[in-house]
């Protein structure tokens, strides 16, 4: 007698929240992350809906364009994510209807991100306040003052706080998206997703959002450092060490690490075991391979070390990691 075939896993569901006043480029970055099957390549099988308190009518969108609302709010209750897009006027007020529904998605612990302004919706339905947020940084000010209980975080990608996401300006809206794919899904399917958009994988949401224009010296370091960097990522399995770099390029330690920083936001040495956290995460996504081959081929040296990364930056194990994507779970909230 045949085994009974095993359904398929449903799709992860995603509810973009629409209401007037959402920005445009925001909807369409959230409708490529989640809204476009990939899954001949390998990156899982999404179900994104556009919901909004008036299913019935066009939500109206700068520039002429409109956004049509597939499902009533009630929707949220069988999410998995929640993303609301940022605002074209930054103080625009939210649907009363739509601010009750984020707070009853939050309430049942599902996970609620937003994009650029769209933290001022958040905060609007005082999801923010006593918790920490990031936004646009030329809209810092103005969320502190117009939502003083909120803990505005000066300068990052994206952070979250009580499993609520927010996210700095444009760019840093597609990272927060991959980094929350990453985390559902893990690394390999957003970076099947970052290739199709041909953008980068990884960003790490400590990084700083704003970075002054190189001078033309500040150029040819420019281009040295990204040859450093590609050499790293080369030889990741290598004890590379800072000062390794900073050979490579030609500088002392300290010049090397201020350029670096100037070019990248981040440091080196978070740069470096950043890239080796994500490469643990690969290996542990596609092979069997040992821990402690899988720490040597990152570039940990030990399992001790990798596992005191996993630890601090994901708060996870590398074995729970494992388990977590090989058995088809998810350590982010459902």
């Amino acid at each position: 007698m045949a085994p009974e075939a095993t359904a398929p896993p449903r799709p992860y569901r995603v509810a973009l929240v629409a209401f007037p006043g959402i920005r445009a480029f925001d909807v369409s970055v959230i409708t490529e992350v989640w809204g476009t099957d990939r899954t001949d390549r390998g990156a899982p099988a999404f179900d994104l809906r556009r919901v909004a308190a008036d299913r019935a009518n066009p939500v109206p969108m700068r520039g002429g364009l409109a956004l049509h609302p597939d499902r009533a709010l009630g929707w949220l209750d069988s999410a998995d994510l929640v993303v609301v897009p940022g605002l074209d006027d930054h103080l625009t007020p939210a649907p009363a209807p739509v601010l009750d529904a984020l707070r009853r998605a939050h309430a049942r612990g599902t996970t609620v991100a937003a994009l650029c302004g769209g933290a001022f919706t958040l905060a609007q339905a005082g999801l923010l306040d006593d918790r920490r947020a990031i936004t646009h940084w030329r809209l810092i000010d103005l969320l502190r003052t117009h939502h003083p209980r909120v803990t505005v975080v000066p300068d990052a990608l994206f952070i979250e706080d009580d499993n609520i996401w927010t996210a700095a300006g444009t760019a840093a809206g597609i990272d927060l998206c991959l980094h929350l794919v990453r985390l559902a899904h893990g690394a390999e399917a957003a970076a099947t997703i970052a290739r199709s958009m041909v953008t980068a994988p990884f960003r790490t949401g400590t990084q700083a959002q704003f970075i002054e224009r190189p001078t033309p010296r500040a150029d040819r370091d420019a281009d040295t450092l990204a040859a450093v960097r590609e050499h790293a990522l080369r030889h990741l399995h290598e004890p590379l060490t800072v000062a390794d770099l900073a050979a490579r390029a030609d500088m002392s330690p300290r010049s090397f690490a201020r350029h670096f920083t100037a070019e990248t936001g981040t440091t080196p040495l978070r740069w470096l075991l950043d890239q080796r956290v994500a490469a643990a995460q690969r290996l542990l996504e596609r092979t069997d391979l040992p821990m402690p081959e899988v720490a040597r081929r990152a570039g940990f040296g030990s399992e001790v070390t990798m596992r005191q990364h996993f630890a601090s930056r994901l708060a996870t194990s590398p074995r729970a990691y494992r388990s977590a994507f090989t058995g088809g779970n998810s350590p982010i909230a459902r």
